[in-house]
Order: structure tokens, then sequence, then C-alpha cells
């Protein structure tokens, strides 16, 4: 929510930084939303979901960067974080004791 308020308040940029909030948020709701999952299905579906809203806010921070919204330093303390999440959030998923390997 900090950098959507930096890029709209300070770049004036309102659509990028509109898509990484909710994006980078729904990653969160949907972590959450795993947390109190019906069944294993249901954990495994919502965790799928926060990996494909991390990779799309991947994509939006990398967009940030090369059109020169954010600086490389700004940039790499974002991105750090988001490759870490991304691999949690894979592993997690590699893991699906059902067996379904789609959406990944």
């Amino acid at each position: 929510m900090n950098l959507q308020k930096y890029l709209t308040e300070q770049k004036k940029e309102h659509v990028i930084s509109r898509q990484i909030y909710k994006s980078g948020t729904s990653i969160g709701a949907n972590i959450a939303e795993a947390q109190r999952a019906q069944s294993t299905p249901d954990f495994v579906s919502k965790m799928k979901i926060a990996l494909k809203e991390a990779n799309e806010t991947q994509y939006w921070i990398q967009l940030l960067h090369e059109t020169n919204y954010i600086t490389a330093k700004e940039f790499t303390s974002i991105h750090d974080e988001l490759v870490e999440i991304l691999k949690i959030l894979t592993a997690i998923c590699k893991n699906d004791p059902q067996g379904n390997k789609d959406n990944l």
C-alpha cells in the first residue's frame, strides 16, 4: 500500500499502481482464506490463486522498473521480497497432496 501511495502521490501514476494494489493485496487475502479452507483441495486452490497473484505483482513491479517509475534500488528492495514469497507459494503448490499440478 505504501508503493501505491508513493506512485500516485509522487509519480502521478495511477493505472499500474492500482493493478499492483489489487494483485498485491490479493496474495495475502488468498493466503488468509487458505488458512480457513474447507478441505485440502480448497486450500491448494487458494494457494494457487495467491501464486498467480504474486506472479502478476512481479510483472507490474518489473514494468514499473523498466519504465523508470521506480529506481533499481527500489525495484531490488521490493522484488527480492516478492521472489521469496513466490518461492514459498511455489513450494506449497508443488507439495499439493492431491497431485494437481495444473495452474503452476
